[in-house]
Order: structure tokens, then C-alpha cells, then sequence
């Protein structure tokens, strides 16, 4: 879940700007682009690996609570997938290296409604979420509609079946994260590391969690935790 009170960036901020905000007045922070540090987690993980591919659903924006524009700037590309009309725009100014794919993900190919807020960060396709943020937030749904949807399998299938390794999948889509992870062919599309919302403050109960419980069952398990997302790697064989 995005907190947009947290390094608030509308979309025509530049670049230089934004990094400026990030490192503070000293300039001698790491940069994280991630709403909660995720990508310097997942940077150490894969060891400053200089090189690779992610998946990224739920990109919202080409920097701003961004988990993959860190490894983006590094010279990686990749696949990313959001529902909002523009972000392919968006990103071809800002990240001309990926492909990205202005679509919702879901456990079949829909027609599903979109609620849109004047945050695009809160934007969903869960209702119920949608009417709880209206209700117990500042911010207001400004629009609502039909957007086709895809399965994750048949969007890699057409934008990544020659792509030897996934090095990470990153998955935020407000609500409805575990249809997008059950939407996948985890035979065929295998990522090295899955970043996930699990909400879950407990860490002992994070394997309980219905989305844990289903990457068990395709072969991860927990290996770290920022804030509201996981991070999980394949099983030891």
C-alpha cells in the first residue's frame, strides 16, 4: 500500500528535482526511489548485480515509489505493467529502455472497473478498498472505468517468452496482489526474487499470510521485510 504523504511528486516534476528531495541537502544519502527501501533491500540481495531484467506491476510512475527505477539507472531494463492511461507515455520520456504495458492483471482476461483518485498512487480495482479510502482518507475517487485486464502469464508470454532469467518480480496493485501472483505461469516464468505487499506486522504470522501461503506453494519463502512488502526467494533445493 502507497502512503502518498511520503515524498508527495506530481507527475511533471523533473527528474533532478526529485533526486534532489531524495538525498536531502547533504547529497551523501543513498538514493532510494522505493516507498519504504525496498529496492536498496533487494540491491543487496542481488549483490549490486550490474545487469538484468525485472518485472514491475503496479509501476505506477517511472520514479516516484519506485522498486525497479534504482536498478533502471543502473543500466537493467525490463517489463512494466500499469492500468493507468499515460503511463506509457510517462515512461517513454523517463525509461526508454523498458516495455511497458498499459493494462490491468487479473486471474483471467476482464473487463474490470478502475477507480481512479486524485492520488494516482491509490488507484484500484478493489471496490470495497476504493470506498475505504474515499471514506478514511483526504482523497476523493475522481473517476471510474472499464479497463480491460490480462493474466500475467499471457502478458509475459507476449513481451517476454525469449527472456532467459527474471531476475525480480515486484508486485503492487493495491488490493488485489495475490490474483496477480495467481495469474502467473510459475513453470515457465520463474523469478529469482518476488517483492509483495503482505500485510502482516507480525512478523511470525507473515507465513500465514494468504499471499505467503501461495508463494509456498509455487516455491518461495519469506526472506526479508520492509515496511508492508515481502521479500521472497526461491526454496533451497
Amino acid at each position: 500500500m502507497k502512503r502518498p504523504g511520503q515524498f508527495r511528486v506530481g507527475a511533471l516534476m523533473g527528474l533532478k528535482q526529485f533526486v534532489a528531495q531524495a538525498l536531502g541537502p547533504y547529497g551523501c544519502a543513498r538514493a532510494s526511489f522505493a516507498q519504504e527501501g525496498e529496492d536498496i533491500a533487494l540491491d543487496r540481495l542481488l549483490e549490486g548485480q550490474k545487469n538484468g531484467f525485472y518485472v514491475d506491476v503496479g509501476c505506477h510512475h517511472p520514479f516516484r515509489f519506485s522498486n525497479t527505477y534504482l536498478f533502471y539507472r543502473r543500466g537493467w531494463s525490463g517489463i512494466c505493467i500499469d492500468p493507468l492511461p499515460g503511463t506509457a507515455k510517462l515512461f517513454g520520456k523517463w525509461r526508454k529502455r523498458d516495455r511497458v504495458i498499459e493494462t490491468g492483471v487479473s486471474q483471467a482476461p476482464a473487463e474490470l472497473t478502475y477507480h481512479m483518485f486524485d492520488e494516482p498512487a491509490l488507484n484500484t480495482f478493489d471496490a470495497a478498498l476504493a470506498e475505504e479510502r474515499a471514506r478514511q482518507t483526504r482523497y476523493r475517487v475522481v473517476k471510474s472505468t472499464k479497463v480491460p485486464t490480462d493474466t500475467l502469464a499471457n502478458i509475459l508470454n507476449r513481451n517476454a517468452s525469449a527472456v532467459r532469467t527474471i531476475d525480480f518480480l515486484t508486485v503492487d496493485v493495491e488490493g488485489l496482489d495475490l490474483e496477480v501472483l495467481q495469474s502467473n505461469d510459475w513453470q515457465r516464468y520463474r523469478p529469482r526474487i518476488v517483492l509483495v505487499e503482505c500485510l502482516s506486522r507480525d512478523l511470525a504470522a507473515i507465513p500465514g499470510d494468504p499471499t505467503a501461503r501461495f508463494l509456498a506453494e509455487v516455491g518461495y519463502v519469506p526472506h526479508a521485510k520492509t515496511g508492508n512488502s515481502v521479500i521472497f526467494v526461491e526454496r533451497p533445493s
